[in-house]
């Protein structure tokens, strides 16, 4: 969950070890290099390339996840030191070795086959821990992997390891800064370095974007892929609820939480999509017969999907900042010579959930983390546990903000409350059938578009996030499909639009998400600078 702003506010937002050269979150980056090394053989690659070559025989998988490897030794552990890969797996290359031997013997699995993927560090993946970046679950390495990551080991995947996220995807304080966990320190922005991630996939959007992997997965309850997907530069896809199972996900929130992929490209995303999707037992979301389990979404990646579409904007969204408000009227432009016909939109109930969805998740985290945290035979059982360490453990856990919303959920009752109920209700009424749906129905609209948010903002320990606000709220307490695609920059830091549309409405959205990117390619590598003062002066808006 991206909830980068205090509370009552709206709700936006090779050792089987943490990597021990993670920046603690007070070290300075003053002295951090302007830049990294520019000669990685595979930088800005799509998967599709990759394989490509893999196909032909000028690469093998063995090398690429080496080259992976290597790459985040130099400049996630060394060099700017971003901070953003907490773990490796350290079966990364075996299973690497095995990819290529079925290549040998003409067993491809997919497109995926040998391209390897970082994982968020709240996703149960063999061998390695799973800890939300909590200290208390340091040790803790759950038998079995996700359903997610057995559909990607499946597909031919490699898992090169595990991204540093904010600690306990940011529902732990009302005043926490993004991208800062316990375990893995303080993620950095790789086009700024002294400028937020943001969260709580922080480091899942800084990994894909400064070329550590060919993608990320990371997960999200109220913004967690789009807003560190669009402060970084890279394309996010947070999928609908029950589109991809969340069994073997530290949870926040069952109407809310999911998995997606956080790539350099949308066609990354579609194939990356295509292979997590599943239904799956164990999560009943997955079950809902809305959506075709078998469908792949990279047939929707169409040059000219904006022509002919119909698309809401909702221009209330333009105060978050003045250089992302005109980033959208170009984007709107780049839309209407390409055949969309773009419209105002405004969603009647916006916000009005946001007491409701804090209070359903509230009741929702404690409820779902302790039958998580039980079924796993984790080395704490309960919310009040975690708490209790986090007391004893102060120093480590708690230095620069507390655990108000723990207390706050840990005094709530269980799931038959009349208020969670109730609240349950209200936030995925307002922001579904009489928010997102009413609005595309009120102008027969194929989606709505809004800026992600604001560029990225200067890390502050002490004071927590100066979050700008984000144009993604609706989608996400509706449990509906959002995507965030690169559109600009604001002094060197990326800008990111969101489309947002109805349930199961992916194949959509990354119809008119791509056709868009095709026409703009507006992703810029990152510089690595250390400050927006060390940058040379160049124009704001670029």
């Amino acid at each position: 969950m991206n909830r980068s702003y205090r509370l009552p506010l709206s709700l936006a937002l090779l050792l089987c070890l943490p990597l021990v050269a993670c920046q603690r979150a007070d070290d300075s980056s003053s002295n951090a290099p302007a830049d990294a090394p520019t000669d990685f053989a595979y930088a800005e690659m799509d998967i599709s390339d990759l394989q490509a070559r893999m196909q032909r025989g000028e690469l093998d998988s063995r090398t690429l996840t080496q080259a992976y490897l290597d790459r985040i030794a130099a400049i996630d552990q060394g060099g700017p030191q971003l901070n953003s890969v907490i773990e490796l797996n350290p079966d990364a290359i075996k299973e690497a070795a095995l990819r290529d031997a079925e290549r040998k013997n003409n067993a491809v699995r997919g497109p995926l086959h040998g391209i390897p993927i970082l994982l968020k560090d709240n996703i149960d993946a063999t061998p390695m821990v799973n800890s939300a970046g909590s200290l208390a679950l340091k040790d803790f390495r759950p038998a079995t992997d996700a359903f997610l990551v057995r559909r990607l080991r499946e597909a031919g995947a490699v898992i090169l390891g595990k991204t540093n996220l904010s600690e306990w995807a940011n529902f732990r304080s009302t005043h926490s800064t993004s991208g800062w966990s316990a375990r893995g320190g303080q993620t950095r922005n790789p086009y700024v370095l002294d400028r937020n991630p943001c969260g709580s996939s922080a480091g899942s959007g800084v990994a894909v974007s400064a070329n550590l992997a060919a993608a990320t997965i990371g997960t999200e309850t109220d913004g967690s892929i789009i807003c560190p997907a669009a402060v970084n530069g890279v394309v996010g896809l947070k999928p609908t609820v029950g589109l991809v199972s969340r069994d073997g996900i530290i949870p926040i929130s069952f109407s809310q939480d999911t998995a997606g992929p956080m790539t350099r490209s949308v066609s990354d995303a579609a194939l990356l999509l295509t292979a997590l999707a599943g239904r799956d037992p164990a999560d009943p979301a997955t079950t809902n017969a809305a959506w075709n389990s078998t469908l792949d979404y990279h047939t929707r990646l169409k040059a000219n999907g904006l022509k002919g579409a119909r698309i809401g904007v909702l221009r209330s969204k333009f105060a978050i900042h003045p250089d992302a408000a005109a980033a959208m009227e170009g984007a709107i432009k780049v839309m209407r010579d390409a055949g969309a016909t773009v419209v105002d939109a405004q969603i009647p109930t916006d916000g009005q959930w946001d007491d409701a969805e804090l209070e359903l998740m509230l009741f929702e985290f404690k409820a779902g983390l302790e039958r998580y945290l039980a079924r796993h035979d984790a080395p704490v059982k309960t919310l009040s546990q975690l708490i209790g360490y986090n007391q004893q453990y102060t120093t480590s856990e708690m230095p620069y903000f507390g655990q108000e919303l723990f207390e706050q959920a840990n005094a709530k009752g269980g799931l038959g409350d009349s208020s969670y109920i109730s609240a349950r209700s209200l936030a995925r009424r307002l922001a579904g059938p009489e928010g997102i749906d009413a609005t595309l129905k009120a102008q027969q609209l194929d989606a709505l578009i809004a800026p992600a948010t604001g560029p990225a903002w200067l890390t502050d320990l002490k004071a927590g996030d100066h979050f700008p606000g984000a144009g993604y709220g609706a989608a996400a307490v509706a449990g509906y499909p959002s995507l965030t695609v690169p559109m600009g920059h604001s002094d060197g830091l990326p800008l990111g639009i969101v489309f947002m549309g109805a349930a199961w409405s992916e194949g959509r959205l990354i119809e008119l998400g791509y056709a868009y990117e095709q026409l703009t390619r507006a992703r810029k590598p990152p510089e690595y600078w250390p400050s927006l003062q060390a940058r040379p002066a160049r124009k704001s808006r670029e």
